[in-house]
């Protein structure tokens, strides 16, 4: 005899209405909610850890800047440790001298070198540096800025010895042109300022690269709405703007060129008279004997005319950073 098998209630189907037999509502764990931290405190250093972190900084800028400083200072207000009358005494005579006679007139000498090779670099530099910026050709504007990294770090005995070998009085270029029946002459103020331009053209398209980049599309196109010429454009709109920013160039430049010493020493040497040659002699005692510390007044010299000039760009830097930022 079968028994039939007896059948197994089955739950019944879930009720949307809640009727009898539905599920109760299933209702998940409750995790806590993560809220992120705000911006502010995830930037936020512990207390402290902004100034550990300048330490080395602060450190470097101390040993490098700040001893050299303070040895120039007090050298140029005191006598040579190795001259024959008072040394180590408090004297102003450095300074005096530094400000007269040769020294006066290499001290000149450099800051006209200087303003001119840093004036035609600028002249030159930003007319390359906007063909970059506006070339459609990505090698080409690679290729400059390329070159121009490498140029502009390109001196001191190399430079001399490629412009001695290319322009000097047996150069290639000059016997090709007989450019010495002109009165051409490398070994002078003319070819020194040629020479200068190598590099600081170069450092000026780096330098001012960034801030035309920073010229918007629309400044222009609301000049030409407005009938304005590409001269017009450039005179009442981006010059203003870039000017902060090409004086700070034109202060670069002119930085590179009061400081440099191996070019010139090595192609003109005392023809072309420079601080920095007279620093050098003074420093040897190629001249005198005991003027080391007026060797440092020069270089005090040379601090507070790189200081009057930054003291001409510093405040006109705000103007310029609320356009192009």
């Amino acid at each position: 005899m079968t028994t039939a098998p007896t059948p197994v209630p089955t739950p019944a189907a879930a009720d949307p209405s809640g009727g009898p037999g539905a599920p109760g509502p299933v209702t998940a764990s409750p995790t806590p909610a993560t809220t992120p931290p705000p911006a502010a405190a995830r930037r936020r250093l512990p207390r402290g850890g902004s100034w550990l972190a300048t330490v080395p900084l602060l450190a470097f800028f101390a040993i490098g800047f700040g001893l050299p400083a303070i040895a120039i200072v007090t050298g140029a207000f005191t006598v040579s440790s190795d001259s024959d009358t008072d040394p180590g005494a408090f004297t102003t005579a450095n300074l005096t001298d530094s400000v007269q006679g040769a020294y006066w007139t290499a001290l000149l000498s450099s800051i006209k070198l200087s303003a001119l090779t840093a004036l035609i670099g600028t002249v030159l530099g930003v007319p390359i540096a906007q063909a970059v910026v506006t070339s459609r050709f990505r090698m080409l504007r690679e290729a400059v800025l390329t070159a121009s990294g490498v140029l502009a770090n390109f001196g001191g005995l190399p430079l001399a010895f490629a412009f001695v070998a290319t322009l000097g009085n047996a150069g290639e270029v000059t016997r090709m042109f007989h450019l010495t029946d002109h009165g051409w002459s490398l070994y002078s103020f003319t070819g020194l300022t040629v020479t200068y331009l190598y590099f600081l053209v170069p450092l000026m398209v780096l330098t001012i690269t960034p801030a035309l980049e920073g010229l918007r599309v629309q400044w222009r196109e609301a000049a030409q709405n407005n009938r304005a010429t590409a001269l017009q454009y450039w005179r009442h709109v981006a010059l203003p703007i870039l000017f902060p920013s090409l004086l700070g160039g034109f202060v670069l430049l002119f930085g590179s060129a009061f400081a440099a010493y191996a070019t010139a020493a090595a192609m003109v040497g005392a023809t072309v008279p420079l601080i920095s040659r007279q620093i050098a002699d003074a420093l040897s005692g190629n001249v005198l004997v005991g003027q080391g510390n007026l060797a440092l007044a020069l270089s005090l010299d040379m601090i507070i005319v790189a200081v009057l000039v930054m003291a001409v760009y510093l405040p006109l830097q705000r103007r310029s950073a609320r356009w192009l930022s």
